[in-house]
């Protein structure tokens, strides 16, 4: 070009040669430094994936009575921490304290039922040994007369009295001793309570029912964490069962659940390092990893998923829910909802 422009080859040999040489080679230098720092990093960063759909997770457990009756006390407010086993509320116990009663009353009636019994089976003895004698008797009557009848010293009449005598005396007998075995099998016991009467271990298991019924008023917390929607305990309120009625957050047990797009799946395993950061906490950064990947993409359990028979069919990328476990501990409160932003390296 020099050649062809005498004044540019004139400038560029002239005393500012040295500067406009720097200047060429800058500008031809600088798009290819950034052309090579943008190679660079790519080359650096796309074994990463990335989404910022993704949330702070953790165990929720919903407490509701085992028991119908009226709120009379309640231990817990809004957001306060508690340990497994502290007092959430109380329902009235005096209903169950009335059962606890009833019971007592049951056991003892069962109890006096089986002395009865016993006495009854003592006097069935007795009446056995009262038939087994008046069978002996009856049979010598017969005998007698049999031999009398024999001789001609009895009437037939007489004869037939005698045998209809020893025929009642053996079903007196044959009564006696059937009334027997039915007092002994009253009392008798069974494999799965040796030596307790059933009507006994009836009355036994209803206490024990009445009295788990009365422990059950008490409601405590089954895990520790944070209680939540605490606002519907009410001094007063009717308790139904199986009415949800708290709900503590487990709060030391915090995953994320990070919803990535299917196409950054191809190189993801369990077990890559992750990244989290928080938008509420701009300078908490934490380490974790991949725990799990999801069985199906979040549309698949939806309430409605949809369906694409139709005709209608617009392809969407699906996202597909994946946990990344958080290994290094946080210096701040992790609640759950929180927004995560998630980066997976794929490259190992």
């Amino acid at each position: 070009m020099a050649e062809r422009d005498p004044q540019l080859a004139a400038d560029l040999a002239g005393p500012g040669a040295p500067a406009r040489w720097r200047r060429l080679a800058l500008m031809v230098a600088g798009p290819v430094v950034l052309i090579g720092a943008a190679l660079v990093y790519y080359l650096a960063t796309d074994h990463y994936v990335s989404t910022d759909n993704a949330f702070i997770r953790q165990d929720k457990v919903s407490v509701s009575a085992e028991l119908t009756g009226r709120i009379v006390a309640v231990g817990v407010r809004e957001n306060q921490s508690v340990k497994a086993g502290d007092l959430l509320f109380r329902l009235d116990p005096e209903p169950y304290r009335i059962a606890v009663a009833q019971a007592d009353a049951a056991l003892a009636a069962a109890d006096v039922k089986v002395v009865g019994m016993e006495a009854d089976l003592s006097t069935k003895g007795a009446d056995i040994a009262t038939a087994r004698s008046g069978l002996a008797y009856a049979q010598e009557q017969y005998n007698r007369t049999a031999a009398l009848i024999q001789r001609g010293f009895a009437t037939k009449a007489q004869m037939d009295a005698a045998t209809q005598s020893l025929a009642a005396a053996r079903g007196a007998l044959s009564n006696a001793e059937g009334a027997a075995i039915k007092a002994r099998a009253a009392l008798a016991t069974s494999s799965v309570a040796p030596g307790v009467n059933p009507t006994v271990l009836a009355a036994q298991a209803q206490k024990r029912q009445a009295l788990y019924n009365l422990a059950r008023t008490e409601v405590r917390a089954p895990v520790s964490g944070t209680v939540s929607q605490a606002d519907r305990l009410l001094t007063g309120q009717l308790m139904l069962t199986g009415l949800p009625a708290v709900t503590i957050v487990v709060s030391d047990k915090s995953w994320v659940e990070a919803n990535f797009k299917e196409t950054d799946l191809s190189h993801m395993r369990v077990g890559q390092p992750a990244e989290l950061w928080f938008d509420a906490y701009p300078g908490l950064r934490l380490k974790g990893h991949v725990a799990s990947i999801g069985a199906g993409t979040g549309s698949e359990f939806s309430v409605l998923p949809a369906q694409n028979a139709n005709g209608n069919w617009v392809k969407v990328t699906q996202r597909v829910p994946v946990r990344i476990a958080i290994d290094s501990p946080a210096t701040r409160q992790l609640i759950a909802g929180l927004s995560t932003n998630v980066r997976v390296d794929t490259s190992r």
